[in-house]
């Protein structure tokens, strides 16, 4: 069975005393979570050593929200996976909406800095998924088609079981139009589709798929309870432990 995972990006959100406080809050209220539902936070990068001591002794686990696509070297400002590893952390967040649009993530910068974090021992959250033009035009399974195998078609099997997906309707984040359970299913049955095809259907069926579109513990229950949606990426609901724990709880 694989896994299910409710991971929460804080994004460019808190302040290092705040997130350290969030943490804590999240880890007292794990308990209340399914077993076999793990759950990930990922603040910001100023925020991950102290916020791993605020993690210690829970089952929570440590996620960057992106890293380098060097090993090391004269490139200000950039953190490398070596570092995020020095200070705990289980996953990074990779190719999310945001770093697509604002910064130019290209998916072969992708590949590479997937293929760093596994090298080094992380896990791997890929984030794939269409804008409000590419749904309207209907190029929407071709695009997510596209952004998986352009990035996960240079792995292996073996790889794959360190790589988490995440679909993130992107226009459905923060636009006012809102995914349906239907419309997230589709999407996670094509992303499995595509995997099968690559991997096999065993590594296909193993594979955790992240619903990333608006997520809340409103809405959570039935899109968890759809075949191929096995958890979400969580942004503003991850801001509040109680909403965060309460989306945890709807499988």
């Amino acid at each position: 069975m694989r896994k299910k995972i409710v991971a929460g990006n804080w994004k460019m959100n808190t302040t290092v005393p705040e997130g350290v406080e969030l943490a804590k809050a999240v880890a007292a209220k794990a308990k209340e979570v399914p077993a076999g539902v793990e759950l990930v936070v990922a603040p910001p990068f100023t925020h991950l050593a102290l916020v791993a001591d605020a993690l210690k002794g829970s089952p929570v686990k440590l996620s960057a929200q992106n890293c380098a696509d060097k090993e090391k070297g004269a490139y200000t400002g950039e953190v490398s996976v070596a570092m995020l590893c020095s200070v705990g952390c289980d996953y990074t967040i990779l190719g999310h909406s945001e770093r697509r649009q604002y910064y130019g993530e290209t998916d072969a910068k992708l590949v590479e800095k997937t293929k760093l974090a596994l090298a080094a021992g992380l896990k791997v959250i890929l984030c794939v998924g269409e804008n409000l033009d590419e749904r309207e035009a209907g190029k929407h399974f071709d695009v997510v088609s596209n952004q998986t195998k352009a990035v996960l078609y240079n792995f292996t099997a073996e790889d794959m079981k360190n790589i988490v997906v995440a679909y993130e309707p992107v226009w459905a984040i923060g636009t006012g139009k809102t995914a349906t359970a239907e419309q997230a299913e589709e999407i996670h049955a094509c992303i499995r589709k595509v995997l099968a095809d690559k991997f096999g259907a065993q590594v296909a069926d193993d594979t955790t798929i992240l619903y990333g579109g608006s997520c809340k513990p409103s809405n959570a229950k039935e899109l968890f309870a759809q075949p191929d949606i096995d958890g979400g990426l969580i942004g503003g609901a991850a801001l509040k432990a109680e909403d965060f724990i309460g989306i945890a709880v709807s499988f």
